[in-house]
Parts: structure tokens; sequence; C-alpha cells
């Protein structure tokens, strides 16, 4: 459960931040994972690709200071037309936090993890942040708790997270030299100072990677999230991931830099351009060799609520928790309820999943790997082509089906007589939906019409909506079945062409 943490008033800590977010990951990286690790992720939505579609997170917005300065960050207050780290709507102290977990929860049975992680840095803000986990341990038991931080305070907090029953910790790590880290963080708020440049970045390094292993060493779960910043630390964080994992990070999320100029980060008004899909995708595979990688991060917003992919926040305002009549211990009881079916079905789907014969295993294990991007919902192949605001890349080869990434795009279709008219714009938004699938051969949806259809075939991308309301992987493999049994599998991958 991971948000950004961000520049703060001086008066509170002398910063800025981040730790960034972000949930999700595929369920082959969890295979990878030692039995009691994975017991206690796998039905955790930031951490399973299969639990993320039935459990909802909650992120609180207590924490409003930081101490470091990211150039990548922007923290923006009562914006709610934003979805991206560091924006919230509101702030709220650790009693209206609490209030509104209980509605949340009592509303979202499905809701299991709570997680502080901004908008500033949750450590540069002990007092609100342990104070809120305090009340969540007496009042809310049953919620699972978490917090993600940048690290600079982190040695000196870790007692104080393993006090409260605080069982996952995220830190942003984006590299361990200092030069580097000169060039991501302007500065550190550190001992009543501000420290710039490689001196403050080398305190910063040293801090997080104290911190990580003093929570190691507490048996605490350490998930590490890295920004991959093109001609940066993009290289460099190959040698991050054998670091963190050799000192005990289960997990490791690299996220693509967000630097629109409109968002108002350094890195966006200098156009330090983000990683494309294909380079994100490319450190991640070779990032996975030293430990497992996640690839689903939502880089959620600082006050994020429900499922992964969705944000109900608008729903729980503090003007709309004060008329809220709240039972909270009739609550549990229906979460309990609620939990133990979702579980059930769970296990069951892996049961399921375990006994059955792969379909790849009749696939020649020589035969290319092919891209797809699938509009899905809840696991399924369940979204309209038009109605989609992301799409999920999945690649199908020989070994199987894995997840590879989401990939937002606009709302090409709002109903009425026209659907994504690019009116005076030189790219319409169909066009520039179709360019966001680059480099995949097949989109999976329910249903499609006809002008997408025949903008994609010309794109050399294959639309296919005969596989609605199956499982995604099952579809997935039985597409690529249908390529190998054609005999597309053995011709090079077409040439992907620009809508």
């Amino acid at each position: 459960m991971e948000l950004p943490v961000l520049s703060s008033t001086p008066t509170e800590a002398e910063g800025g931040g981040c730790s960034s977010s972000g949930c999700g990951t595929a369920p082959d990286a969890l295979s990878h994972l030692p039995d009691h690790i994975r017991s206690k992720v796998q039905d955790h939505p930031c951490y399973s690709e299969e639990a993320h579609h039935y459990f909802a997170r909650m992120h609180v917005a207590v924490a409003p200071a930081c101490n470091i300065q990211c150039n990548y960050c922007n923290r923006k207050y009562d914006c709610s037309n934003e979805s991206r780290p560091g924006v919230v709507s509101e702030l709220l102290t650790p009693d209206q936090a609490i209030k509104k977990i209980k509605a949340v929860a009592a509303e979202i049975p499905q809701m299991t993890v709570l997680g502080i992680a901004g908008p500033g840095d949750p450590l540069a803000n002990p007092d609100r942040t342990f104070e809120t986990f305090r009340m969540l341990s007496e009042q809310t038991p049953d919620i699972k708790l978490c917090v993600s931080t940048n690290g600079l305070n982190l040695p000196q907090y870790a007692d104080e997270i393993a006090k409260h029953n605080i069982d996952h910790v995220t830190i942003t790590i984006n590299c361990l030299d200092p030069e580097i880290g000169a060039q991501i963080y302007p500065w550190i708020y550190w001992e009543n100072k501000r420290i710039r440049g490689v001196e403050g970045a080398k305190i910063l390094i040293e801090q997080q990677q104290k911190g990580l292993e003093a929570l190691t060493s507490r048996g605490i779960l350490v998930k590490v999230n890295s920004v991959m910043i093109p001609g940066v630390n993009d290289e460099h964080l190959k040698e991050v991931s054998k670091v963190v994992k050799a000192k005990g990070a289960f997990l490791h999320n690299v996220m693509p830099l967000i630097a629109e100029a409109e968002h108002g980060t350094y890195y966006g008004i200098m156009e330090q351009r983000g990683p494309t899909d294909e380079e994100l995708q490319s450190l991640q595979d070779e990032c996975s060799g030293d430990m497992a990688m996640m690839r689903h991060c939502r880089q959620c917003r600082a006050d994020a609520v429900g499922l992964l992919g969705e944000d109900r926040g608008d729903e729980f305002t503090l003007d709309k928790i004060d008329v809220m009549d709240v039972d909270y211990e009739a609550a549990m009881e229906r979460r309990k309820v609620v939990h133990d079916d979702i579980i059930s079905k769970l296990e069951a789907e892996r049961a399921a999943k375990n006994a059955k014969i792969p379909v790849h295993l009749s696939i020649a294990p020589d035969a290319r790997p092919v891209l797809m991007a699938v509009a899905g919902k809840g696991g399924m192949v369940a979204e309209h082509f038009g109605h989609a605001k992301e799409f999920l890349i999945y690649e199908a080869s020989p070994e199987g089906v894995r997840f590879i990434s989401h990939r937002k795009t606009e709302l090409y279709c709002a109903g009425g007589d026209t659907c994504g008219e690019g009116d005076d714009e030189p790219e319409s938004v169909l066009e520039r939906n179709i360019r966001t699938l680059s480099g995949c051969e097949v989109v999976l949806c329910s249903k499609i019409g006809f002008e997408p259809w025949g903008m994609l075939e010309d794109a050399g991308i294959q639309p296919n909506g005969e596989h609605a309301m199956e499982p995604i992987e099952d579809a997935v493999m039985a597409v690529y079945k249908e390529m190998f049994d054609a005999g597309k599998l053995a011709e090079p991958a077409p040439a992907a062409q620009v809508a």
C-alpha cells in the first residue's frame, strides 16, 4: 500500500519528496515466494493479481509533511480530477481518519487493507501516523495495516512500526549511488538542516538501507518501490533490485516516471521523459531474474478508496461521513462473512487452476511470444472496447500466460450518436488509444464497434470479441493456441502500424 510522499511546509518538515504508489502483482510473482511469505500476501489486494479483483484497499491522508524533495513529485490538495501519486481531496486528522475508515469498511465489506502513505511521508509525521495506527489497532482489529515511506526516518521508527502490528511496509528506493541520487533528490531535511546534492542523497541512501535491514530483521515484510527515470537510474535499478533482495525485500515494484508538464513537477517542466511501455517491460524482465517483480502498479492517489483500478473517494468525503450512521460491530460481522466467502472462492479457483492441464503444453517450445491487450473487469474479458479506461497487457508464450502491465486509455465511447470524434484535435481519442496499444497483436474485449475494428486491423492489431465473460488467462491462452494452430506463431510478428 503505497502513495507518494511529497513536499511539505517548512514549519512541518521543511520538505517534499515521494514514496510513490502502486498496487498489485501477478500470481506468478507470488509463486516464487517462500510459503510463509506467500501465505501473508496471496489475499492482499495490493500484492496479488488474483486477490485485487475481490478485495479492496483504502488510503488515508493524515501525513502532510515530508522531509525530502523529489524531482518527480508535486503534491496537490483539494484536487479531485487527477489520479496519480501525491493528490488528495481532503487532509484528515487521526480522529477524522478513523471515522472515515469505519464508514468505508461498513459500506465496502471487501475492504481489507488500510495504508498511510501520504500525501507527505508518514514517518515525517510520526505523531499523526502512529496515533492513527494506535486507534486502528484498538477499534478496527480486522483490518490489515500498511505504511509507505521514503526511508529517511525509518531506522528510528522500526520498533514503533513493529509495535503497531504493521506487517507490510513499502520503501521507495530509487538508487544506491549518491551521484545518481543527487539527480533525483535536490535536498533532504535531516537533523534540522536542509542538506543538498550528493551529501543529502548519501544520507538518504544509508538510512534506507539501514531501515530495510531493521524491518526484515523484525520479520516485517518489505516491498521496494523504484521510479524508472530514463537516462538517470534506469540501468542502475538492476543493481538496486539485487541489493534489496539480498537484504530481505520480498517484492520489487519498478514503476514508470510520471512527468507530464501539467503536473508541475521539476522533471515535467524540464521535459524529462518517462519510459516507454517496452522500456519498462524490458527493465522489469531483467530485474525479475533477481527477485519477484510487481507489475500491476496503479500509482494510486493518496486518498484512494475501493478496488484497484477504481476510486470511490467521492462517496466518503467528510460532509457525507458526518451524516452516516455506522454500526462497526455489525459491519465487522458482515465483513467476516464476505471475506470468508471470497477466500473460499479464491481457494477454489486456485485448486481448479492447478488441476487443469495447461493448454500451453501442446504448443511448440520455439513458438514466439505474443502480447495481447484485454478490456477486462473482475478477472474476466468483460469490457466493451469503447468503454475501457485501461487495457491489461498479457504475454502468451509456450511457458503460459503472464501479466505484463496495464495501459491507461481515454474513454472512447460514452454513448450517443458519435464516439471518440477528434473535433479540431490532430489525433482522435480512438487513434490515441490504438497508439497506446502498440506492440500488441490482439485485443480481447466483450464487444467492439465497426470503426475501431477496422482501425485496429489497419494498425496490425486483431480485435477479438469471441471470449466475452471468460477468465482472462483462459481467453488469452485460447487465442494463442488458435494462432499456433493457424501457423501464425512460426512467422515473425507483424510490423505495428501507427493509427
